[in-house]
């Protein structure tokens, strides 16, 4: 029996199985080589996925910051401008306070001294200082006042034309003859006539003037002869300012004599307030 020589199909086939089967081991055998580093890979990859989730994380965190910070820079920025203006203010507020209490110390100086100055006042309401003396001279048993005497009362009073606290003190005389309660009310009549000219002539409020008839009491003369005589039948004039600014003022006494007691002196009386007298004999 002759042996047939395989056909050239079939050694293909052969040969195709062999590789085939060459080539399956050797992708196995890559398989379970690369399987490793795939895992490894893969670990890698997802160890890599979270850092970038971290860093990710990371960076908004500090995004955060930077903005908690740029906000807290923002507060404090604005904590510094209210502490500012609050510093100004209280600079502001203290000026004032100093300038209060300045204001209050001068208003508390003025106040002492307009209290120094009422108290001056209140002490010399009673302080008063003579300014002027005049005298006028009467005819013998007579009460009315010549031109002459006129003449002098009228300078007298040019000296107090603008003088609000004044008082006039006006004290009549008569000399030693003849009756002395006739001489008494002779002097006052005397002395009501140099009111009268005052209050009507010169329009001198009767509430400043204080009179008194004094009689032949505090003579200017000794009575021994008719110029001595004449010397006393007189009416002192004596204008009193009332000094407030204090000072030895000169209290408002009648008579010109002044080591000698005077009798209280009362306000001038209205023409219609006076009682008639006996008319006087000297």
């Amino acid at each position: 029996m002759q042996l047939r020589k395989p056909a050239p199909v079939l050694m293909g086939a052969v040969a195709a199985l062999s590789l085939f089967t060459g080539a399956c081991a050797t992708k196995k055998h890559v398989r379970e080589a690369i399987a490793p580093v795939q895992t490894q890979v893969g670990e890698l990859q997802k160890t890599s996925q979270q850092q970038q989730t971290a860093i990710g994380d990371l960076d908004r965190n500090v995004s955060k910051a930077d903005e908690h910070a740029m906000e807290a820079d923002r507060k404090a920025s604005a904590a510094a401008q209210s502490a500012d203006k609050a510093n100004q203010a209280a600079m502001t507020a203290q000026q004032q306070a100093t300038a209060a209490g300045q204001s209050a110390q001068a208003a508390m100086n003025r106040a002492d001294s307009v209290a120094s100055t009422v108290n001056s006042e209140l002490n010399n309401l009673d302080n008063y200082q003579l300014v002027t003396t005049e005298k006028v001279y009467f005819r013998v048993n007579r009460s009315d006042l010549s031109k002459d005497e006129q003449a002098k009362l009228d300078q007298a009073l040019q000296q107090i034309q603008t003088a609000k606290n004044y008082v006039i003190e006006v004290a009549g005389y008569t000399d030693r003859s003849g009756n002395k309660a006739a001489n008494v009310e002779l002097a006052r009549r005397r002395a009501e006539a140099v009111v009268r000219y005052l209050g009507v002539q010169h329009d001198v409020p009767l509430r400043k003037i204080y009179t008194v008839g004094v009689g032949s009491d505090f003579p200017d003369a000794d009575n021994k002869t008719r110029a001595a005589r004449k010397e006393n039948r007189r009416v002192d004039i004596k204008v009193y300012a009332l000094n407030l600014n204090g000072g030895q003022g000169n209290q408002p006494q009648a008579g010109s004599n002044p080591t000698n007691p005077m009798p209280a002196q009362t306000p001038a009386a209205t023409p219609q307030q006076q009682t008639p007298q006996q008319p006087p004999q000297q």
